[in-house]
């Protein structure tokens, strides 16, 4: 009995020890996945590589992007959310996976807020209201008047259903009372080819998927969804200049497994702000549309239930959710 009395405490102390050792080693010890809602060359990739190279080197550890797209970023979010909760695999996101599709989907597999640690939100960017131009529509005010002299005629493709996109045209919808039938798509690539080619009326993309086309005239701007207007198209109105209040703020932000540690968090979050905070980033998002952020965990998680209380009654009221 005393020897086995022994024994027993003897590994309790081998195994205190070994908890110890391991509470010793300094984060990160070996390469942190960052696990991406969008397709590879998607809208996320453009900012979120050269943010993963750079915050790599500042923690001396590789950050490898996985691009687990799917769902309207249920698949990558539903992975993270059962990874291991020691900082080594996070989630980069939008406003869709944490805060609509909540609202759309009873069985959605995942909990914006129980399943996950905000670390930070990156950015804040504008969405803009295109239209083809062969259509005499130059304004959000030209297209009530358009709509509603041509009932059911006009389109309005969006990257996929419960996109912020497909939230601009239900947000129309309910504010002017216009008829716009929703089509689509697959993605944002798809979605401004087709607009391009003239086969849809209108759409809502972020800045960096439309800016250059509106700069060539082979697309026209009509309003940013931003209460103001954005540096990079100074010329083109706020749609809440027309509409006040309207206001569609498409971010990205970064998230952890719930649970995670909070000096891993700090760690994550002062380096993902001191990154965002170069200047060499700092052009990049800019280029593309986007405004850098590095807000804290706090304040990313007032965002995220400020989100959640702001559509769920959108979608409610559009008739989006099952």
């Amino acid at each position: 009995m005393r020897r086995h009395f022994i024994t027993g405490w003897v590994g309790i102390l081998l195994i205190s020890l070994g908890c110890v050792a391991a509470a010793d080693v300094p984060y990160p010890s070996r390469p942190i996945t960052l696990i991406s809602t969008s397709p590879a060359g998607g809208p996320i990739d453009v900012i979120a590589r050269p943010i993963a190279q750079r915050l790599g080197e500042r923690l001396g550890q590789p950050v490898i992007i996985e691009n687990h797209a799917g769902a309207n970023g249920t698949i990558a979010s539903v992975d993270v959310a059962k990874a291991a909760p020691d900082g080594y695999t996070l989630l980069i996101t939008y406003l869709a996976p944490v805060a609509i599709n909540p609202a759309m989907r009873a069985d959605l597999p995942y909990d914006s807020v129980r399943d996950f640690t905000p670390v930070t939100q990156l950015d804040s960017a504008a969405l803009v209201l295109l239209v083809r131009p062969s259509l005499p529509i130059h304004s959000v005010a030209d297209l009530a008047v358009y709509a509603k002299t041509h009932p059911g005629k006009l389109n309005f493709g969006s990257p996929g259903p419960g996109s912020a996109g497909h939230l601009v045209s239900a947000m129309l919808h309910e504010r002017t009372g216009i008829e716009i039938t929703h089509i689509p798509y697959k993605g944002g690539g798809p979605l401004v080819t087709d607009l391009l080619g003239g086969h849809i009326d209108m759409a809502s993309v972020g800045m960096s998927g439309g800016i250059s086309y509106v700069k060539q005239g082979r697309l026209r701007a009509i309003g940013v969804t931003t209460l103001k207007r954005s540096p990079l198209l100074p010329d083109i109105p706020a749609v809440a200049e027309t509409l006040p209040g309207f206001e569609v703020d498409s971010w990205y932000g970064i998230l952890a497994p719930a649970s995670t540690p909070a000096p891993i968090v700090h760690r994550l979050q002062q380096e993902f702000a001191a990154t965002l905070r170069e200047p060499a980033i700092e052009d990049v998002l800019r280029i593309n549309g986007v405004e850098p952020m590095g807000s804290t965990p706090e304040q990313f998680a007032a965002r995220i239930k400020e989100e959640l209380a702001r559509w769920a009654p959108v979608v409610k009221r559009a008739g989006l959710s099952n």
